[in-house]
């Protein structure tokens, strides 16, 4: 890798060209499955219901993430951040709104599912709209804080990218991470525990599993425990001990959560994924009316 700019302190030209070669494979593929959701939606009549709103709330949730990702990659490549401070500042504040409103998207989905299934009710769009929006200004509201001085973006370890500062571990940073683990990981992974318990118990009693009720939860712990656990340690202990380029690992395994989620709540549902079919083939899907479910 040609350039004039050193390599970050802590990481070899491998490790800084392999790290932005990941980051680059997750944004690519991330954005073009969930891009390939959002225009199926926008195409395909049939997909167009109530509760796919609630999918498609996380599919452009997750292209942000790719778009963040993209960025970093970028500057991966580059050896140093090229946009100075306020870009900093801009791309953490990024990364936290669209990473929050995928999960809280996502635990919409689980409360929706549940009603489905287990009340038989129908989701009505006032209604999917409205917690659509709610998602995006809750998510909105917690990424600006460390804007306004409750808590603080800074450079990842690897100073080509910006995220909630963690490095200080002090009562503000505590403070902050304890209510943003709690309303925004905490509560949505308790909706969703609950609410595919509920429906995991339900298919018991019919005999028969619509879709895998173990992975959406699975996936949100897999993909986003890492880096909540970093940030939790970092509130007790100073993490500074731990070498840079592992402290990097856990937001490498965050941005893979579009690509999962793709496959998880479009690519994995039978009738959203008969729909993505019909707009790249032209074929209609068979059934006469889609389910609105993720299943």
């Amino acid at each position: 890798m040609v350039t004039a700019h050193p390599l970050p302190e802590g990481f070899t030209e491998i490790e800084v060209f392999a790290i932005g070669t990941a980051l680059l494979v997750e944004a690519l593929l991330g954005f073009c499955l969930n891009g390939l959701t959002i225009i199926s939606f926008r195409k395909i009549k049939e997909l167009r219901t109530p509760s796919n709103l609630l999918v498609l709330s996380i599919a452009l949730a997750d292209c942000g993430i790719c778009i963040n990702a993209f960025i970093a990659a970028f500057s991966s490549f580059l050896r140093y951040w090229p946009y100075g401070s306020d870009g900093c500042q801009i791309h953490g504040f990024h990364g936290f709104l669209t990473a929050l409103a995928s999960i809280s998207s996502s635990a919409a989905v689980a409360w929706d599912r549940y009603h489905h299934y287990c009340t038989r009710s129908r989701l009505q769009w006032s209604t999917a709209a409205s917690m659509m929006v709610f998602a995006w200004l809750f998510a909105a509201f917690w990424a600006v804080m460390p804007l306004l001085g409750w808590g603080q973006y800074d450079y990842e370890p690897l100073r080509t990218c910006c995220t909630l500062d963690y490095s200080k571990g002090d009562r503000n940073y505590v403070t902050f991470l304890f209510a943003l683990s709690t309303f925004n990981f905490m509560i949505p992974g308790f909706i969703m525990l609950t609410a595919y318990q509920s429906i995991h118990q339900k298919f018991r009693k019919t005999g028969h599993f619509k879709f895998n009720t173990g992975l959406p939860l699975k996936t949100l712990v897999i993909c986003w425990g890492p880096y909540c656990l970093l940030c939790s340690y970092a509130a007790v202990e100073n993490v500074m001990f731990i070498p840079p380029k592992y402290r990097m690992i856990p937001a490498l395994i965050a941005k893979a959560a579009p690509t999962v989620d793709a496959f998880v709540y479009a690519l994995g549902n039978e009738n959203y994924r008969g729909g993505i079919w019909q707009f790249l083939t032209g074929q209609k899907i068979e059934k006469a009316e889609v389910d609105n479910k993720t299943k």
